[in-house]
């Protein structure tokens, strides 16, 4: 189980692979961000897209699949996360494109309020199967310190 203790800044790690369907590009933007080019190819071929695209959203949400995957893989003790910085969708993410997340941890912290936990960033990096990033964001992570006795080094 991995704690804050193991955390090491500059450790980069890849992992996921999902596809992405025309089906569910067209079933995510009609629940959740309804714009024509993410649900209908006439209008997408109209666009600066050229075709259908999944939604920004839709691709932070496949990400989100991979990560919770690779958690399973690689247990932690999380606890859970106060959000994102600096999100960016690079490129479109189309229908038949492959996924995949490179991440790599940036800064770590022990919370000085709360001594049982810490806090790390990773910087996390989507690319498709052309090796083009086509999204990327700063995580921020709470995690469990093994030792929460311990000196807090500043």
């Amino acid at each position: 189980m991995l704690h804050f203790e193991d955390i090491e800044v500059g450790k980069r790690i890849a992992y996921g692979s999902y596809e992405v369907t025309r089906e569910e590009v067209i079933e995510f933007a009609s629940k959740y961000d309804p714009q024509a080019f993410h649900l209908d190819d006439e209008a997408a071929a109209k666009t600066h897209f050229g075709r259908l695209s999944a939604s920004g959203w839709h691709t932070a949400a496949m990400t989100m699949a991979m990560m919770v995957e690779n958690m399973k893989n690689v247990r932690q003790a999380g606890l859970g996360s106060p959000g994102i910085d600096q999100l960016r969708w690079r490129k479109p993410v189309y229908p038949g494109d492959t996924l995949r997340v490179e991440s790599e941890v940036i800064e770590k912290r022990r919370s000085k309020s709360r001594r049982e936990m810490g806090i790390f960033k990773s910087k996390a990096e989507i690319f498709n199967q052309d090796e083009v990033i086509v999204m990327d964001f700063i995580t921020n992570g709470l995690i469990a310190v093994r030792y929460p006795d311990a000196p807090i080094e500043d």
